[in-house]
């Protein structure tokens, strides 16, 4: 069984306890969808043992810590745990007093910047993917604007008078656009272009 912690947890307490993996600074997106597999639940002990009250409880503790600081950890606190609940303090500290057939199955104390939190191991691991998702996509939309960006960089040096088989050099590519971002303000035009072909052949790029 859980016990809810005071409100003042001890020190040596708080250094016993994992860190909580995900920063507090790190936020969903409002439509960021996050993976429930119901056939793992509907197969799992918690949906065997634990009344359709506790499962509703226990599935809206999962929505709510998405909403929390840090994302999917929950406060280790009857008082707030009931108010995010709407359930009266007295049948939730009942419900939670039930331990691995109450709502709170399976979180576990952890700290976070040196506050005593909750966690659940399934509820980290599946905002840890939506994350891991969320870097992948904004990889992929930054690989492709560099590549969009490199290929006009490539016509706008043919156009200023570069051979073709130059502007195939990504090296060489890489160092213009880094030389026109810190020396060029505004849009890329003909003379933009031939001023960093002159800065690359005097840097020895060409």
């Amino acid at each position: 069984m859980i016990e809810a912690a005071p409100r003042l947890p001890k020190l040596v307490e708080a250094k016993a306890l994992p860190e909580y993996p995900i920063p507090r600074d790190e936020r969903l997106q409002e439509l960021a969808f996050i993976k429930w597999v119901p056939s793992r639940w509907l197969n799992s002990s918690g949906h065997a043992k634990c009344t359709y009250e506790v499962q509703g409880m226990a599935r809206a503790l999962f929505d709510i810590s998405t909403a929390q600081s840090p994302i999917g950890s929950l406060p280790d606190d009857d008082e707030e745990l009931a108010f995010l609940l709407r359930v009266p303090l007295v049948h939730f500290a009942s419900l939670r007093a039930l331990g691995d057939r109450g709502p709170l199955r399976n979180w576990r104390r952890c700290t976070s910047d040196g506050e005593i939190r909750l966690m659940h191991r399934v509820v980290t691991e599946s905002l840890q993917d939506v994350l891991a998702r969320r870097e992948t996509r904004q990889m992929s939309r930054e690989a492709q604007a560099e590549a969009k960006r490199f290929e006009r960089l490539a016509k706008g040096l043919i156009a200023a008078g570069m051979r073709q088989e130059v502007t195939q050099d990504a090296v060489l590519l890489a160092r213009m656009d880094e030389w026109l971002v810190n020396n060029h303000r505004g849009n890329r035009t003909v003379p933009a272009y031939l001023r960093a072909i002159e800065a690359a052949a005097k840097a020895g790029w060409i």
